[in-house]
């Protein structure tokens, strides 16, 4: 079942190991099938090396396993959260690379105040509230995208522009197209975190040109947009 996706999903996982934004078992990347309402997966704790796609699980958008041998990632349920209330994402990634994690559990955004951010990320890269206790003890996997979605919907916040999220205390979620698509934007969340951290520590009253946001942004993914070469 899903053969195709679950390799997707598989390669996905081995690029977060090979990037070093997940180490030991430490991160997971899902896609959907959209047409099917059906999610591959990682398994929950198996380590990265020797994995293969007919390790990925496959589970509806319930979170009932349909195929496979393991019992899917712990984070599933903020996956399935993620695609039910975000109709254009089509994988969904979960890492706690160094610098995102650390913006994460100092409860602050990740700013936008540089062309790199920009690039890829219109806005700062919010971080959630916190998670009441009572939903911590009974439904904290689920709660955790149920605080992605509230967040982005508070601000008012295009999932697609800024294709990304900190999960207070937790660490970064990413999203994307597909699941390349989402490690693409995995990699590139850990580089401008870095790069604010420094930033930050060098001038904390930084601000950014707003105009130089747009600019940035619209030229790669706008109506008119010019960045790279055409129909790559």
């Amino acid at each position: 079942m899903l053969e195709a996706l679950k390799e997707k999903v598989c390669a996905a996982n081995l690029a977060l190991a090979r990037a070093r934004l997940a180490v030991l078992t430490w991160g997971n990347a899902s896609a959907i099938d959209r047409a099917r309402g059906l999610v591959a997966i990682k398994p929950s704790g198996v380590p990265y090396d020797g994995m293969k796609p007919s390790d990925m699980v496959v589970v509806d958008l319930d979170g009932k396993v349909v195929e496979g041998t393991y019992r899917p990632s712990s984070d599933t349920p903020t996956h399935l959260v993620l695609y039910r209330a975000f109709p254009q994402v089509g994988g969904v990634v979960h890492t706690h690379s160094p610098h995102a994690t650390a913006w994460a559990q100092a409860g602050r955004p990740i700013p936008n105040i540089g062309t790199t951010h920009a690039d890829t990320f219109h806005d700062d890269v919010p971080v959630t509230d916190e998670i009441p206790s009572d939903r911590i003890r009974d439904a904290y996997e689920e709660s955790t995208g149920d605080t992605i979605v509230a967040t982005f919907r508070r601000l008012g916040l295009d999932p697609v522009a800024t294709p990304a999220a900190l999960a207070v205390h937790h660490g970064p979620f990413t999203w994307g197209r597909d699941a390349a698509d989402a490690v693409e934007h995995a990699v590139v969340l850990e580089e401008v975190a870095k790069i604010a951290s420094l930033s930050v520590a060098l001038n904390p009253a930084i601000q950014m040109n707003q105009d130089l946001i747009e600019k940035h942004y619209t030229r790669k993914h706008g109506p008119k947009a010019y960045y790279g070469q055409k129909g790559a």
